[in-house]
């Protein structure tokens, strides 16, 4: 499960990595971002450009009748998402990217859980593919969940699963609403082996999402 990632940049950052249409919406950077934020979401409007908006981190389906926790996903694996229900449509019509700088895992040992931080070497912009659902009520949320793979061969040793990433070349492609080739989509939710993904291990404040501070991402002595 990915529960915690990184957004260390600025909105006029996001723009131009993400080449939007619409200016980005405005947030501080983050080194703990925790599942029910609300965070930038890149997604492609059907008629109006590249958009990026906030949206609230754990997918409500269109279809429930409340906002309870029950039917928060933060996370969709990449094997299953035409079964369920919840996920069907929108990975039909509603894929989108997670603007991201890093992202943290956890791996179980003797002495508890070990919290790793994964990101590029150069600290630098990168995707998780998510999709996105809206939920009208008395008012209108906008939510969206990370999409997990098998973990590549980096993150394999720490863990079984990681967040699936998107090449920048791919944007297009995953996020066209009226693409509906489900062979060339099925083909990018495969585990991402990046030549300039770096993992190390970080300080265990990392599980309390009020620690949020760029003190998090210096490596921990094990």
């Amino acid at each position: 499960m990915s529960g915690r990632f990184i957004l260390d940049t600025n909105p006029e950052l996001v723009e131009y990595y993400f080449e939007l249409d619409h200016p980005a919406p405005a947030f501080q950077a983050s080194w703990n971002i925790p599942p029910n934020s609300n965070v930038p979401v890149v997604w492609q409007m059907p008629d109006n450009g590249r958009a990026c908006t906030l949206m609230h981190w754990g997918l409500i389906p269109h279809w429930a009748k409340t906002t309870t926790s029950k039917y928060k996903m933060i996370n969709a694996k990449a094997e299953t998402l035409t079964e369920k229900p919840a996920f069907r449509l929108a990975y039909q019509q509603r894929r989108c990217l997670i603007p991201t700088t890093g992202f943290y895992e956890w791996h179980a040992t003797a002495h508890g859980k070990q919290p790793y931080y994964i990101g590029m070497q150069d600290h630098s912009l990168f995707a998780f593919a998510g999709l996105w659902e809206y939920w009208e009520g008395e008012q209108t949320i906008n939510s969206f969940t990370i999409i997990t793979t098998v973990a590549n061969k980096l993150i394999a040793d720490i863990h079984e699963r990681m967040p699936l990433i998107i090449d920048k070349a791919d944007f297009g492609v995953w996020l066209d609403p009226a693409n509906q080739d489900t062979e060339q989509l099925n083909s990018l939710l495969i585990p991402n082996e990046i030549a300039s993904l770096q993992m190390y291990p970080v300080s265990s404040e990392v599980n309390n999402p009020r620690h949020d501070t760029d003190e998090l991402l210096k490596p921990a002595n094990l």
